[in-house]
């Protein structure tokens, strides 16, 4: 690849199949899907020198399949909870909302990259649906088995509110050049169990895991679940997006 060109990103949207989206936003009327993403993500990935593409919900996998092998990098962005059904578990009262036909071609785009060692970033459910993808659990609601509160949405999205401690020798002590940052947080569900070829990176200072990475052999696999995205003027956070993209264009 000529490094002069910007590498072609994929961004993974968020799927309504409700019509709420579209009829609260006045531009769709009943009957109709809506696919939607924050555009912190694509700005985000232009900034740091990618060309950001978002990808819509396919009805049929395969043609998400095909979407990766023309893309550089997979980014795998936040939304709805993870369906418990994919790890053993069910819905109760502190879900908050699922979305299958999202789960299912999240995980089918996660493994179409993996399996050409792709550069792959998961943030916040990002996480979780990775390590769902390899057999991996989830907790579902991270106060319910007994941390403390995760979920800060009374906060400016760029604030931080608490240290993840990551482990020496990871990718990430790398991209941060420490191996303590300074993270927000807008999540309740977070890994429990790693999946197979997932390792555990980085905890909050209460325990609860907040960075995974693929097994060796892969360039640039690592997901966090804080919003880097959301803390656009952190130069902290801001060379999470260049190491990733550098990878892509790599």
């Amino acid at each position: 690849m000529d490094e002069a060109k910007r590498p072609l990103i994929g961004i993974t949207c968020n799927y309504d199949p409700t019509d709420r989206v579209g009829i609260y936003s006045n531009l769709g009327t009943k009957g109709q899907d809506m696919n939607y993403v924050a555009l912190d993500y694509a700005d985000c990935i232009a900034k740091a020198g990618g060309v950001p593409v978002f990808v819509p919900q396919y009805k049929s996998p395969e043609l998400a399949e095909e979407l990766v092998y023309r893309l550089d990098g997979l980014l795998v962005s936040g939304g709805d909870d993870v369906d418990p059904a994919l790890y053993g578990e069910a819905e109760d009262e502190n879900s908050l909302g699922v979305n299958p036909a999202r789960d299912h071609l999240d995980i089918a785009l996660i493994k179409a990259a993996v399996s050409r060692k792709m550069p792959l970033l998961g943030i916040c459910r990002g996480t979780q649906i990775i390590n769902v993808a390899f057999g991996g659990t989830l907790h579902k609601d991270v106060e319910q088995d007994g941390f403390r509160r995760h979920m800060f949405m009374e906060n400016d999205r760029n604030v931080p509110v608490h240290t993840i401690k990551l482990e020496k020798g990871s990718l990430l002590e790398a991209v941060y050049g420490r191996d303590r940052v300074e993270v927000n947080s807008f999540h309740h569900q977070a890994v429990k169990d790693p999946g197979q070829g997932v390792a555990i990176n980085g905890y909050s200072e209460d325990g609860v895991p907040e960075v995974i990475q693929l097994a060796e052999g892969h360039p640039f696999s690592v997901a966090v679940q804080w919003h880097p995205e959301m803390m656009f003027d952190s130069e902290e956070q801001a060379k999470l997006f260049r190491a990733f993209v550098a990878a892509c264009r790599g």
